[in-house]
């Protein structure tokens, strides 16, 4: 199996593999191919949204579209649908920055070299096989020269020790906060990468309600 054998069924579903790596002991999974899948973009909003999880009115519609979807896919692949919700929680951070295809920015926050800081992940599947991955390409932060990540925060969260979680969210309860809670975090939408990834600011309004709640 290769990544396009991943990447053809996942598009329907807007969704598109975001990282890939090798399993190893600490994961717990056996021998295997990890294959991160997040939105496919442009349209991913406009799909998920119109999606049944999304018109019942329960709680965590994105989780449980996640699961319901992923889990599909995973049954037509043989495969072990993975998630960063629930029991267990996977180390999703851990997967992503072992990939090769996701970095630690200045700011302490995921970027990938195609979604920046706007990177996200729905779930991963899990191949019993090794498939034949890309190499690993450098961090785009490298080459970034003002990096805006580090100036952008309004309330200054953005500190040496990492991130001021109290302050966003004391910032976010003010009149100015509305921006990120409307737009989404000042940071993330700094990274010159970000400014180029075509996610809809609805989609990024919803995860700031779901993290500031």
């Amino acid at each position: 199996m290769s990544l396009a054998a991943i990447r053809n069924p996942a598009r329907p579903h807007h969704l598109t593999p975001l990282g890939a790596l090798h399993a190893n002991e600490s994961d717990g999974l056996g021998d295997g191919t990890i294959i991160l899948l997040g939105p496919l973009e442009p349209g991913f909003w406009p799909h998920v949204s119109t999606e049944p999880e999304f018109l019942d009115q329960a709680p965590d519609p994105m989780d449980r579209w996640s699961a319901r979807v992923i889990g599909a896919l995973a049954a037509d692949l043989n495969a072990t649908a993975l998630f960063p919700f629930g029991t267990p929680a996977r180390p999703f951070i851990s997967w992503a920055l072992r990939s090769g295809e996701a970095f630690l920015s200045p700011a302490s926050m995921l970027v990938h070299g195609n979604a920046g800081l706007l990177v996200s992940y729905r779930g991963a599947l899990f191949l019993p096989e090794h498939l034949v991955l890309p190499e690993a390409e450098p961090s785009p932060c490298e080459t970034c020269a003002t990096k805006p990540c580090l100036t952008a925060c309004p309330p200054k969260a953005i500190i040496d020790a990492g991130y001021d979680l109290p302050a966003c969210h004391a910032f976010l309860d003010t009149p100015p906060g509305d921006t990120c809670l409307s737009r989404g975090c000042a940071v993330r939408r700094s990274c010159p990468l970000s400014a180029r990834y075509p996610r809809m600011e609805a989609q990024s309004a919803f995860h700031m309600r779901a993290f500031h709640n």
